[in-house]
Protein backbone atom coordinates (compact mmCIF):
# COMPACT_ATOMS: atom_id res chain seq x y z
CA UNK A 1 0.00 0.00 0.00
CA UNK A 2 1.42 3.62 -1.05
CA UNK A 3 2.00 6.32 1.98
CA UNK A 4 -1.08 8.27 0.52
CA UNK A 5 -3.36 5.14 1.04
CA UNK A 6 -2.07 4.69 4.48
CA UNK A 7 -2.37 8.23 5.21
CA UNK A 8 -5.95 8.01 3.80
CA UNK A 9 -7.05 4.84 5.97
CA UNK A 10 -5.16 6.32 9.21
CA UNK A 11 -7.15 9.57 8.89
CA UNK A 12 -10.71 8.04 7.78
CA UNK A 13 -9.90 5.72 10.75
CA UNK A 14 -9.01 9.00 13.23
CA UNK A 15 -12.27 10.83 12.00
CA UNK A 16 -14.20 7.72 12.88
CA UNK A 17 -13.05 7.14 16.06
CA UNK A 18 -13.54 11.40 16.62
CA UNK A 19 -16.91 11.39 15.69
CA UNK A 20 -17.58 7.88 18.13
CA UNK A 21 -15.96 10.06 21.12
CA UNK A 22 -17.42 13.23 20.28
CA UNK A 23 -21.61 12.48 20.78
CA UNK A 24 -21.03 10.75 24.17
CA UNK A 25 -18.61 13.27 25.48
CA UNK A 26 -20.74 16.46 24.53
CA UNK A 27 -23.65 14.34 26.56
CA UNK A 28 -21.63 13.92 29.52
CA UNK A 29 -20.51 17.85 29.37
CA UNK A 30 -23.67 18.65 28.92
CA UNK A 31 -25.24 16.61 32.01
CA UNK A 32 -22.31 17.90 34.29
CA UNK A 33 -23.19 21.69 33.44
CA UNK A 34 -26.90 20.09 34.56
CA UNK A 35 -26.02 18.46 37.78
CA UNK A 36 -24.17 21.35 38.71
CA UNK A 37 -27.09 23.56 37.91
CA UNK A 38 -29.11 21.60 39.97
CA UNK A 39 -26.92 21.32 42.94
CA UNK A 40 -27.00 25.00 43.33
CA UNK A 41 -30.72 24.99 43.08
CA UNK A 42 -30.75 22.08 45.96
CA UNK A 43 -28.66 24.39 48.00
CA UNK A 44 -30.76 27.23 47.47
CA UNK A 45 -34.14 25.62 48.06
CA UNK A 46 -31.69 24.20 51.79
CA UNK A 47 -31.50 27.29 52.30
CA UNK A 48 -35.31 28.71 51.97
CA UNK A 49 -36.36 25.44 54.04
CA UNK A 50 -33.93 26.65 56.63
CA UNK A 51 -35.68 30.13 56.82
CA UNK A 52 -39.01 28.70 56.39
CA UNK A 53 -38.61 26.38 59.86
CA UNK A 54 -37.62 29.58 61.85
CA UNK A 55 -40.00 31.38 60.66
CA UNK A 56 -42.23 28.56 61.64
CA UNK A 57 -40.64 28.44 64.83
CA UNK A 58 -41.24 32.17 65.68
CA UNK A 59 -44.75 31.81 64.82
CA UNK A 60 -44.84 29.15 67.37
CA UNK A 61 -45.10 31.43 69.79
CA UNK A 62 -48.66 33.23 70.85
CA UNK A 63 -46.90 36.35 71.48
CA UNK A 64 -45.28 36.62 68.01
CA UNK A 65 -48.39 35.76 66.49
CA UNK A 66 -49.66 38.52 68.25
CA UNK A 67 -47.41 40.82 67.44
CA UNK A 68 -47.65 40.14 63.75
CA UNK A 69 -51.64 40.28 63.96
CA UNK A 70 -51.21 43.81 65.34
CA UNK A 71 -48.52 45.19 63.14
CA UNK A 72 -49.62 43.12 59.75
CA UNK A 73 -53.28 43.39 60.45
CA UNK A 74 -53.87 46.60 62.60
CA UNK A 75 -55.64 44.05 64.94
CA UNK A 76 -56.40 45.83 68.75
CA UNK A 77 -57.53 43.99 71.45
CA UNK A 78 -61.01 44.61 73.10
CA UNK A 79 -60.80 47.74 75.46
CA UNK A 80 -57.99 49.13 73.27
CA UNK A 81 -58.11 52.24 71.50
CA UNK A 82 -56.56 52.22 68.49
CA UNK A 83 -54.78 55.33 66.75
CA UNK A 84 -53.28 55.44 63.34
CA UNK A 85 -50.90 58.44 63.03
CA UNK A 86 -50.66 59.69 59.75
CA UNK A 87 -47.79 62.11 58.34
CA UNK A 88 -47.71 64.27 55.61
CA UNK A 89 -45.02 61.82 53.50
CA UNK A 90 -48.06 59.46 53.85
CA UNK A 91 -50.82 61.66 52.16
CA UNK A 92 -48.30 62.45 48.91
CA UNK A 93 -48.03 58.49 48.72
CA UNK A 94 -51.69 57.83 48.80
CA UNK A 95 -52.36 61.01 45.92
CA UNK A 96 -52.86 59.25 42.55
CA UNK A 97 -50.60 60.72 39.68
CA UNK A 98 -52.76 63.44 37.50
CA UNK A 99 -54.22 61.90 34.23
CA UNK A 100 -52.08 62.37 31.41
CA UNK A 101 -54.79 63.79 29.16
CA UNK A 102 -55.50 66.50 31.26
CA UNK A 103 -58.66 65.50 32.72
CA UNK A 104 -59.01 66.58 36.59
CA UNK A 105 -58.72 64.16 39.57
CA UNK A 106 -61.76 62.59 40.60
CA UNK A 107 -62.03 62.42 44.53
CA UNK A 108 -64.56 60.56 46.60
CA UNK A 109 -67.72 58.30 46.20
CA UNK A 110 -69.19 57.71 42.73
CA UNK A 111 -72.29 59.74 43.57
CA UNK A 112 -70.09 63.03 44.71
CA UNK A 113 -68.41 62.64 41.33
CA UNK A 114 -71.90 62.38 39.58
CA UNK A 115 -73.22 65.11 41.26
CA UNK A 116 -69.94 66.97 40.86
CA UNK A 117 -70.43 66.40 37.05
CA UNK A 118 -74.04 67.53 36.89
CA UNK A 119 -73.39 70.92 38.91
CA UNK A 120 -70.29 71.72 37.17
CA UNK A 121 -71.52 70.64 33.99
CA UNK A 122 -68.97 68.30 32.77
Amino acid sequence: MSTTRRAAVVAIVVCALAFTIAVPLRTYLSQRAEVAEQEARQEQLRQQVERLEERQAELSDPAQVEAEARRRLRYVMPGETPYIVQLPEDEKADREPAPEDGAPKRHGAWYEQLWNGVTEGE
